[in-house]
């Protein structure tokens, strides 16, 4: 008689060799702000089951790559299930858009940027009265440490490590 892990490993390898995959409620990725790397993270993450959600706020930036669009945070419709990627950390909008992600009824939300750099969404955000505790609910840097440096690189590595952090898995998103 298998473990329970042995008979999710059965329940996978079925998977891989043409099962039906199990039903799952369809859980939301946002990628705030239009840019190479948030095209390719919503391509991957609708083949994953996601339902991708481009929110960019200045829809002249936003480009036709087949996913939603929306210029505010509730346009998006999040829930409890959604999880929020910044994948520009340089532009304006920084701070009330993460400001209006905290807001909502998300699961996760992750700052795109390099570790041995200060984020910028501190200051961003204290400056609109956010508290520290809120602050600290941003995840950055976000992905599995693969040394990932292309866009498409990156948005694996950030779509892996929100698999891995939703199944409770090691290798999620730490440094």
């Amino acid at each position: 008689m298998g473990t329970p892990e042995h008979v999710e490993t059965e329940a996978a390898c079925a998977v891989a060799h043409g099962a039906e995959s199990p039903a799952t409620d369809q859980p939301t990725l946002i990628a705030i702000f239009a840019s190479p790397v948030a095209e390719y993270l919503l391509r991957y993450a609708q083949d994953v089951g996601y339902r991708p959600v481009l929110l960019e706020p200045d829809p002249d930036r936003a480009v036709d790559s087949g996913v939603t669009v929306v210029t505010t945070i509730d346009a998006a419709k999040p829930d409890g299930d959604t999880d929020v990627v910044v994948t520009d950390h340089h532009r304006d909008e920084l701070g009330p858009m993460l400001r209006d992600a905290l807001t909502g009824p998300v699961r996760w939300i992750g700052l795109m940027g390099n570790r041995h750099h200060a984020g910028p969404h501190h200051a961003a955000l204290a400056a609109l009265g956010v508290p520290a505790d809120e602050i600290a609910r941003v995840h950055r840097p976000i992905g599995l440490n693969i040394g990932s440096r292309t866009p498409p690189e990156i948005a694996i590595a950030t779509l892996a490590g929100l698999i891995a952090d939703r199944r409770d898995r090691p290798g999620g998103i730490m440094f």
